[in-house]
């Protein structure tokens, strides 16, 4: 287990909850474990342009929709899941693109692609690579001069959204569903505070 750190000005959470669960993040396929991963490669953020700029890699963003739509890496195909539950589902419609090409998945702390990565090799994908650390250790670590990400970051907490360094982001939290919401966004004259 990884310890990350990230400074707020304020507290990023109201609460505190603690809570025992079969699964950190629910991918709803049983014996699907990241300690049975034997061949996904873990890419440092430094080498993870690299990565991304190789033709034979197909960029996959594990996280939900409503995360992708506030920002992402350039080319990452976008699986369109609401939940993630929905990821096996997109991998077995699109197994016949993948070939041998390799596969780089990230998500915004490491969580979701240690899953989606013991998902990928239990139907025999080999060639995965894991953005190790994240999206969050991405925006910490490379510089916005140097970067291949675009937009904001969701977070899980009242800052909403994050941008390299770290830095709390321009989206706010939707009061009717919940989603965030850009600053373009809530000009629309639908948009009501």
């Amino acid at each position: 287990l990884e310890i990350k750190f990230s400074w707020s000005s304020k507290l990023p959470f109201y609460r505190m909850r603690i809570t025992i669960k079969d699964e950190i993040v629910t991918l709803g396929v049983p014996n699907i474990s990241p300690s049975n991963i034997t061949h996904t490669k873990k890419v440092s953020a430094s080498d993870w342009n690299k990565l991304l700029s190789d033709e034979n890699t197909i960029v996959i963003d594990t996280r939900n929709d409503y995360e992708v739509k506030i920002g992402t890496f350039q080319n990452a195909v976008n699986p369109n899941t609401k939940s993630f539950r929905e990821f096996p589902t997109f991998v077995e419609n699109n197994l016949d693109t993948i070939g041998d090409k390799n596969i780089a998945i990230f998500c915004t702390g490491g969580i979701r692609c240690e899953k989606a990565a013991a998902y990928l090799e239990s139907k025999g994908i080999y060639n995965v690579y894991n953005l190790q650390g994240g999206i969050l250790k991405y925006l910490e670590e490379i510089p916005p001069k140097d970067s291949l990400w675009n937009g904001e970051c969701f977070v899980f907490d009242q800052r909403i959204s994050v941008v390299h360094g770290l830095q709390q982001g321009s989206c706010q939290l939707c009061r009717s569903c919940r989603t965030p919401l850009t600053p373009i966004e809530r000009e629309s004259p639908h948009y009501v505070e």
